[in-house]
């Protein structure tokens, strides 16, 4: 595993408890969210990948994208999935989602590719567990082509989730359109689209060049 020392004082300590929140609840993490699947499967469809095309998934979890981003892309196209828990990864093979991708258990915040040798980037509730959001969304850019895109998606809006976990938005939430659009700009992304609606969350950029 890469070193976590990547970040601000506090990147390890944000990596353990990253580590130690999702491995904890990887075991059960598909049976906790059993009717998702259409809703990341039509997230990836946003992105209008082309066959051929290399892709990742950062923080890909238990591997829920991996399957429509396979299909996406094709036989020959790429598509890695990336993720801090070794316990998601875990899962994710258990599940048989490894043949539909590389599995690589890794920081996003120090991705082991080469620069612009990617053509999307699809996140799913990624952004809100990034200790350094501006830093590591450019590390994402890092990887990508010019051109190329980012996915941001989560499979329920931001009201809803909210209310799943008994909380209010506030002002300074990074996914609020504007705060996300600054940030994004910020980091080598424009902003294309934003869809924040209780059935899904999905803000879609563009790599500058």
């Amino acid at each position: 595993m890469p070193d976590n020392h990547t970040t601000g004082d506090h990147t390890t300590d944000d990596h353990t408890h990253v580590q130690e929140f999702f491995g904890a609840r990887a075991a059960d993490w598909d049976r906790r969210f059993p009717d998702d699947g259409p809703a990341y499967a039509a997230a990836v469809a946003e992105l209008k990948l082309r066959p051929g095309d290399s892709v990742l998934d950062a923080g890909c979890g238990t591997g829920r994208a991996l399957p429509p981003l396979r299909s996406a892309v094709g036989p020959r196209g790429t598509v890695i999935g990336v993720d801090l828990t070794p316990e998601m990864l875990t899962e994710a093979l258990c599940a048989g989602r490894g043949e539909s991708g590389q599995l690589v258990l890794a920081d996003v915040a120090r991705l082991p590719l080469r620069a612009e040798s990617l053509d999307a980037v699809f996140a799913a509730g990624l952004i809100a567990h990034l200790p350094e959001p501006g830093e590591n969304l450019r590390e994402l850019a890092r990887v990508v082509r010019p051109g190329g895109q980012l996915a941001l998606f989560h499979p329920i809006g931001r009201a809803a989730l909210a209310a799943r976990q008994g909380r209010r938005i506030t002002e300074d939430d990074l996914r609020a359109e504007p705060n996300l659009r600054s940030l994004l700009a910020g980091s080598g992304w424009r902003m294309v689209s934003y869809v924040d609606e209780d059935a899904r969350f999905l803000a879609l950029a563009v790599r500058r060049d």
